[in-house]
Order: structure tokens, then C-alpha cells, then sequence
């Protein structure tokens, strides 16, 4: 059953546990999201844009380098709000990372963010706004992009989503709709990501739990997010989000 809940969304979950093995040197002193665009690091951004819109609750999943980013935030008072860690260890996928929160979550929902996803504040706003009015298993951020294939390709019928397909090889992908790492979840996610199994690396991936919700009928809207949006997964990309941020 999902829980239905009309009360705002008050708490974050944000997965900050991963290198970023692409940047090369950036990462060799610390985590992903700690590195900076335009002087500050991009998981204070998340946690200001999300401040801003009324969360006051934050998990930080951490693994790799967790002492950069827990004495760089400390309890969250220095944002007014209420910070804590959970650490991944082994990292052993996004689906996992996400269920170390369901303590955290007490029964109520959550916004989710990877650590590494800069994007316009409104569409934290426009996420919230979907699912807080008619609360369903998941509102899912997507992102139009050319080629959904390095990320997760999103199928959509009106605003319900019907499939999603992780990493589809380049070219084959008929929707443009690319899922952005930002999410509005019920607490109904928890038991998915209990029965999903293992992938053979190893990992409890986040789509495959939401592939889960969609398989057994429950609701899943998307919130389309047409401003800036970067995964800054690249220098090119982190070149452009210090541009354009």
C-alpha cells in the first residue's frame, strides 16, 4: 500500500557516496560532490535549492572520502537546518544507497538526489508540487536530452510513466525523456527496493526498484525539468555547469 500523505515534503535524501572516476584528479582528494561550481561545492547547492523550498531534514549517504563532506556540513546548523550521514560501505549501488534511508524516512516521503546532479532550484519546487497534492509511489525528475543512452530512458503516457530502461544502446532509445536524478518518493519505495534482487556486479540499482513499482501497477508520474541541469560527470560538463550556472 502506498501511504498517502498530503503534508509537505520536509526531508531529503541525498546519495553523495561516489568518486567520479571520470574526473580524474579532481576526485583524488575527495568526493564527487564536493567539487566546486563557482566556488561552492555542488552538494551545498542541492541542500540550499532544496532548503529553500521548505526541506529541513537532510540524509547524506556517504562512502568515498566521507570525512570531506561530514566536517564540511557538520550537523547542518550552519544552513538552518538538520544534517546527517549514513555511511555505504561497500558501495553496492543506488537502489542500496537509498535504503539505508528508510529509518531516516519514518513512513513519510521524501525528495531523493544523487550528489552530483546541479540543477535549477524552481525544479525542486515543480517536483514537489506534482507529488504533494496527489501523492503517488514516485514523481520522477526527467530531462529531454538527445541520446537517453548514458543515462536511464523514460516512457511516458501523458504525465504516467510506463517503462524505464537503464543505459539503452546509442541510437535505440524512442523517447527523449532521460531520468535526472532528482525524485519525489512514497514511502511504498522501501519494500520495492527489499524484493529487488542483486544485479551479478553486485548492486541494488534504483531503476530496477522502480521498475518494481511500475510492474505491480502502482502510480509513477514524471515532472519534466526544462531549465539548467547538469550531472557534471565529465570536465566538459563541469566546464559547462561553471559556465552556465
Amino acid at each position: 500500500m502506498i501511504t498517502q500523505s498530503r503534508r509537505a515534503i520536509h526531508r531529503s535524501v541525498i546519495l553523495a557516496a561516489g568518486r567520479g572516476t571520470r574526473l580524474g584528479d579532481l576526485t583524488a582528494d575527495r568526493p564527487k560532490p564536493m567539487i566546486p561550481v563557482r566556488g561552492i561545492p555542488v552538494l551545498e547547492h542541492i541542500v540550499v535549492g532544496l532548503r529553500d523550498r521548505g526541506i529541513d531534514e537532510f540524509l547524506l549517504v556517504v562512502g568515498y572520502k566521507a570525512e570531506a563532506i561530514r566536517d564540511h556540513f557538520g550537523d547542518g546548523a550552519g544552513w538552518g537546518v538538520r544534517i546527517e550521514c549514513a555511511e555505504q560501505n561497500p558501495p553496492n549501488g543506488t537502489g542500496a544507497a537509498l535504503a539505508l534511508a528508510e529509518g531516516f524516512a519514518g513512513g513519510e516521503p521524501i525528495i531523493m538526489s544523487y550528489g552530483d546532479i546541479l540543477t535549477d532550484y524552481a525544479h525542486y519546487l515543480s517536483l514537489a508540487s506534482e507529488f504533494e497534492p496527489s501523492p503517488c509511489a514516485a514523481v520522477l525528475g526527467i530531462n529531454p536530452v538527445d541520446d537517453p543512452s548514458a543515462g536511464a530512458a523514460v516512457y511516458l503516457n501523458g504525465s504516467r510513466v510506463t517503462r524505464v530502461v537503464e543505459k539503452p544502446p546509442p541510437g535505440t532509445a524512442n523517447t527523449p525523456w532521460n531520468l535526472a536524478g532528482v525524485y519525489a518518493f512514497a514511502p511504498s519505495i522501501f519494500p520495492a527496493l527489499a524484493e529487488i534482487p542483486y544485479s551479478p556486479r553486485g548492486e541494488k540499482e534504483l531503476t530496477s526498484a522502480i521498475s518494481f513499482l511500475l510492474e505491480s501497477g502502482a502510480e509513477v508520474r514524471a515532472c519534466k525539468l526544462l531549465e539548467f541541469w547538469s550531472d557534471i560527470g565529465t570536465p566538459e560538463a563541469l566546464a559547462d555547469a561553471e559556465r552556465l550556472w
